[in-house]
Parts: C-alpha cells; sequence; structure tokens
C-alpha cells in the first residue's frame, strides 16, 4: 500500500488516531516508576492504606494512597500494567506464529492436512477460553510461562481460519504458478511468496486481540492462577482490595479504570487497523 494512502487513513481514522493516541499515553506512563522511589513490593504496616495524596508531595507521596500492607498503589498499578502488556505481547507472538504456520499449512496442502488441522480448529472452539485456560492452570499450577502457554495455544483458531482461508485463494494466482513452474520449493512459495500477502489480516487480528488477552490474563490473576502475588498484577490488586471495597474503594478502582482503559484503547487501536489496512476501503 502506498505510504501516502496509508498516513491519510490513519489521520482520517478516528479509531485509530484516538487509540494509538491511547496507548503511546499508556507506554509512556509504565516509564513513571522510573522517577518514583516506592518499593512495589516491599512491606510497610505503618503506613498501610494510607488515603491518596495525589500530588500534594509530588512524584514522592502517595499519589494513589497506599494497599492493606503499605505498598504504594501507582507505583503497583504501572509494573503490573508491564506485566500485563509484556504477557499480552508474548501470547499474540505466540498465536500468530501458530496460527499463520498452521493456517498456511492447511489453506496449501489441503485434503487431509486441511481436515486435521480444522477438526482441530473445531476442538478448540468447542471449550471456551477461559475454562480451558483454567483447566490447564489448575493441573499444570501457577507460573508465569503456564500462564503465557495456555493463552497462547487456547486463542491462536481465529489466526488459523482467517489465513487459511486468504491462502486457499492465494495459492491459485499466477505468481504462485510461476513460481512452482520455474522450481520453487514448496517451503519457498508458502514462507516467501504467499506470507508476506497474509500478513495485513494477521497484524489486524493481532492488534483486536491485545485487550481481550489483557482482560483474559487480568482474569486469572483475579482467580489467583495467574501472576503470583507478591508480585503486580491489575488482576491480583482487584482481588486482593475487594474486602476494602467499602472503606478504601481506591485499592479497586486505580486497577479497575486502568484495565478498563487500556483494553479500550486496544480495541480502538484494533478497529482503526482495520479501518487503515483493509485493502477494500475507499481512502
Amino acid at each position: 500500500m502506498d505510504k501516502k494512502i496509508l498516513l491519510k487513513r490513519m489521520r482520517q481514522s478516528i479509531f485509530f488516531m484516538t487509540g494509538f493516541s491511547s496507548v503511546i499515553l499508556i507506554l509512556l506512563s509504565l516509564l513513571l516508576p522510573i522517577f518514583i522511589d516506592w518499593d512495589p513490593i516491599a512491606t510497610n504496616l505503618g503506613n498501610r492504606l494510607l488515603e491518596p495524596q495525589w500530588f500534594s508531595y509530588g512524584l514522592g507521596g502517595h499519589i494513589l494512597g497506599t494497599d492493606q500492607l503499605g505498598r504504594d498503589v501507582l507505583v503497583r498499578l504501572l509494573l503490573g500494567g508491564r506485566y500485563s502488556l509484556l504477557i499480552a505481547l508474548v501470547v499474540i507472538i505466540l498465536q500468530n506464529v501458530i496460527g499463520v504456520v498452521l493456517g498456511i499449512l492447511a489453506g496449501y496442502y489441503g485434503k487431509i492436512v486441511d481436515a486435521i488441522v480444522m477438526r482441530a480448529c473445531d476442538v478448540f472452539l468447542a471449550i471456551p477460553n477461559l475454562i480451558l485456560a483454567i483447566a490447564v492452570m489448575a493441573i499444570l499450577g501457577t507460573s508465569t510461562f503456564n500462564l503465557i502457554m495456555v493463552l497462547s495455544f487456547s486463542g491462536w483458531v481465529q489466526v488459523c481460519k482467517v489465513i487459511r482461508n486468504d491462502v486457499r485463494v492465494i495459492k491459485r494466482q499466477e505468481f504462485v504458478h510461476a513460481s512452482a513452474a520455474l522450481g520453487a520449493g514448496r517451503m519457498h512459495i508458502m514462507f516467501r511468496q504467499i506470507f508476506p500477502n497474509v500478513t495485513t489480516n494477521m497484524l489486524i487480528i493481532g492488534s483486536q486481540r491485545f485487550g481481550m488477552i489483557i482482560l483474559l490474563e487480568s482474569t486469572l490473576s483475579f482467580l489467583n492462577l495467574g501472576v503470583q502475588p507478591p508480585l503486580p498484577s491489575w488482576g491480583n490488586m482487584i482481588s486482593a482490595g475487594r474486602a476494602f471495597l467499602a472503606t478504601h474503594p481506591w485499592l479497586v478502582l486505580a486497577p479497575g479504570f486502568a484495565l478498563m482503559l487500556t483494553v479500550l484503547a486496544f480495541n480502538f487501536l484494533g478497529d482503526g487497523m482495520r479501518d487503515v489496512l483493509d485493502q477494500k476501503r475507499k481512502v
């Protein structure tokens, strides 16, 4: 796609501009702990459940208050955001790798390979992602590695199905037949000729699923099946703070709003990516 057209679409898409700006602000805010001295893990019962001091003491105060163990809520909030975004990024990469490879193989070879991959997709679609994640984490145990693995293997199906349909169309085009006639191997055709033509849908699906992965990770952490204390996660922060909701609501509201705004920002960005990269859309 021409760069001028791409930039024009970016400027015209309200979803893209809103989502992109919000995501940039979120990423920049995650650098704030560099300027704050509070330890996100060390406890200090003498400072437990302090109310938000906002900016009365600048960055040296407890801007969003402290939790039940005296830890600064803002620092834990931002550090939890780092964990959530990093986990979501790794999961999206793994989901795309699995889905794209299986989708290309199924679409290119067809027949028995296609049948096996599609039946595997049907099996995974029949099991809700959250139920599958809870079951696997309960069996394998709670760890960040297991969390990433279970989220990756429970979400590749959509990518696989879309890529498979794209490949079934692309493999009939003349440049693919020309490459085969010139003696190109199947792997070369699949991953050097066909793959570059399916990256658009891969990027769109990945950007749209980013917020969903963050929400799913927070749900598992809320159930104590994700990021484990004392490491902070928005999910386990909400879980720990719900006992104090009536008297100290900031313990739940701070991570809750952060989670809501982050998921909303990535959803906007995903819709904007679709508007920008859709080849059929008129400028």
